[in-house]
């Protein structure tokens, strides 16, 4: 079994309304772009690929998924404990990101009104996405007593600002990472039904291929743009992505294992999966994947996550500041060591290999 770590009490803002979590490397970040240099991008060498990825987006195939029917109409009050703690912090984590993706599509879909009518209403039916999803997970949170102030979380969090090719390059990540995370429990699911505990599980399936629709979409934004994957400079950017978004999921999992530990899902198999399939997905956009076979990859992605938990201990310990500040500075370098020999190794050359891809 993989050790997580204790349960914080939970803080509130006010009676039934969660105190978001500290912000952190790992937590759900709100992001925004140069919205401007956006509107100046040509994306005419994928348009027909865009049009047809927006057509899909219109067609909104979910419309009518995301409905909360008699099997939620119930009490939960049975899930308690550990269980129940893991549960209200995958769904807030979830929810979180979720909103911060409809903040930045929102914003962009706003901006691009009048210079790019297309790309507006992509990021408006992706916007439309987001929320749907948000709004599902905050009313499953309900279920167990809790809810997000998703109003608050708009003026309170810090946005981060990245520009525009940062942006393709990660939202296209964390949607295929997202549809990988889905269809995994949701399949888990149906072979181990005795650990489908909550209805929500359910809606995987046909909540995956909204993500797996908005990674299409950044994927046709990317290759429109041949300078994100068409020199040295973004074969250097593609194995940072890839390093950062494999080692968050790697850390994230390993911290919160207790989550999967309850539903039945082991999470070293899990994680490992996760990043196996993201990365061979990420072979149709990008110029290189990483070399996930390599004897030493995962052993070292779980180094940084054995030294972030140690990092969250000494966090919480009751240890001097000072003493705290030393004891941090070998841990936080471990995790900058093994990341570097990560991504020294020789990457897969995809843009060989992407007419085998399927």
């Amino acid at each position: 079994m993989i050790k997580s770590l204790e349960a914080p009490q939970t803080d509130l803002l006010k009676s039934g309304i969660k105190a978001p979590v500290q912000e952190t490397l790992l937590t759900p970040r709100f992001y925004t772009t140069d919205f401007d240099a956006v509107a100046k991008m040509d994306f005419s060498a994928h348009e027909a690929e865009l049009r047809a990825v927006v057509e899909e987006l219109r067609a909104d195939y979910n419309r009518h998924h995301f409905v909360r029917d008699e099997e939620f109409k119930q009490s939960w009050d049975h899930i308690q404990g550990e269980k129940r703690r893991a549960f209200i912090d995958f769904l807030e984590r979830s929810c979180t990101s979720e909103f911060s993706g409809f903040l930045l599509f929102k914003e962009l879909s706003r901006r691009l009104k009048e210079s790019n009518p297309l790309l507006s209403d992509a990021f408006n039916f992706l916007a439309r996405d987001e929320a749907r999803h948000a709004g599902f997970l905050n009313k499953s949170m309900a279920d167990f007593n809790l809810s997000l102030d998703l109003s608050y979380l708009t003026k309170s969090r810090t946005y981060t600002f990245f520009p525009p090719e940062w942006i393709i390059y990660t939202v296209y990540l964390s949607e295929k990472i997202g549809y990988w995370r889905y269809i995994l429990v949701f399949r888990h699911m149906q072979a181990h039904p005795e650990y489908q505990v909550y209805p929500l599980f359910r809606k995987f399936e046909s909540w995956c291929q909204d993500e797996n629709r908005h990674g299409d979409f950044f994927k046709a934004l990317l290759r429109s743009q041949p300078r994100l994957w068409n020199n040295w400079r973004s074969r250097l950017w593609v194995r940072f992505f890839l390093l950062t978004v494999f080692a968050t999921h790697t850390m994230t999992v390993f911290e919160r294992a207790d989550f999967y530990e309850a539903i039945g899902i082991h999470p070293r198999k899990y994680n490992n999966q996760v990043i196996a399939e993201t990365n061979k997905t990420a072979a149709r956009a990008f110029p290189l994947i990483l070399n996930t076979d390599h004897p030493e990859f995962f052993w070292r992605l779980e180094q940084c996550s054995d030294n972030n938990l140690k990092l969250i201990a000494l966090k919480n310990s009751d240890r001097p500041k000072f003493v705290k500040f030393l004891q941090k500075i070998p841990l936080v370098m471990g995790i900058i060591w093994q990341m570097l020999k990560i991504y020294l190794m020789k990457p897969i050359d995809a843009e060989s290999i992407r007419e085998t891809v399927r």
